[in-house]
């Protein structure tokens, strides 16, 4: 079996999924970079797999390529997501399928064949990104289907720490606040920088960065890490 270790990152095309795919580069590992529409890339080292995970066939698709192309999968970072803020009774049917077909479907068929992988080598680790809403509620972001499924990931997370400890796989979870990404208008960076205690929005590095302690820190698991400015504290 190959030595060289293998990352596969959903939502992987921008924002925090590119990130994660230089910063893993940077670790030394392999990639294998799924979103939507993303484009080929030049380094013989990222696999890009497009197509998107709500679909029924494409997580065992993106995980079946990292395999053949390079052998093993060591990591599944579980980035792509879905967030629609509006009250609640103005939700669509169309909506809570989408929301629920990438944020629980797609963690759900790429992370059950990523833990097929990891049982047949050493072990491995499933980092998860939710939202700090979960834990904090805000009248001003009425998110309620971010929180069913992201929620979701954070009892989950709990759940395969527990199951799969004793066979060398760690599941963890980074809970974000609000990040500085293109999803978000310039105009809209100082009402959104005010929801934090520490009075900023979060950079981009502050997730990766949280993801790659995680990475490196084989005697933590089941743990939900708040990136947040302190939201989780209370404000």
């Amino acid at each position: 079996m190959s030595t060289q270790k293998v990352a596969v990152i959903t939502g992987a095309s921008q924002g925090i999924g590119a990130g994660l795919v230089t910063a893993y580069r940077k670790l030394g590992y392999a990639v294998v970079a799924n979103s939507r529409s993303i484009q080929p890339s030049d380094d013989p080292l990222v696999l890009t797999v497009a197509g998107d995970i709500a679909t029924p066939g494409a997580g065992n698709r993106i995980i079946e390529h990292g395999l053949d192309v390079f052998g093993r999968i060591d990591t599944r970072v579980n980035n792509a997501g879905v967030f629609i803020a509006k009250p609640f009774t103005d939700y669509t049917d169309e909506e809570f399928d989408l929301v629920t077909g990438v944020n629980l479907r797609g963690f759900f068929e790429v992370t059950r064949r990523a833990v097929e992988a990891m049982l047949g080598q050493d072990g491995g680790h499933i980092v998860n990104v939710s939202t700090s809403l979960v834990d904090h509620a805000n009248t001003n972001v009425p998110s309620a289907l971010a929180s069913l499924t992201k929620g979701g990931l954070n009892a989950v997370t709990r759940s395969l720490a527990t199951e799969y400890a004793a066979r060398g796989i760690r599941v963890n979870t980074v809970s974000p606040g609000i990040i500085r990404t293109p999803m978000h208008p310039a105009e809209t960076h100082e009402v959104l920088a005010a929801l934090h205690p520490v009075g900023r929005m979060g950079d981009i590095s502050d997730v990766v960065g949280a993801i790659t302690y995680l990475e490196d820190s084989p005697f933590v698991t089941g743990v939900v890490l708040h990136v947040d400015g302190g939201q989780n504290a209370g404000h």
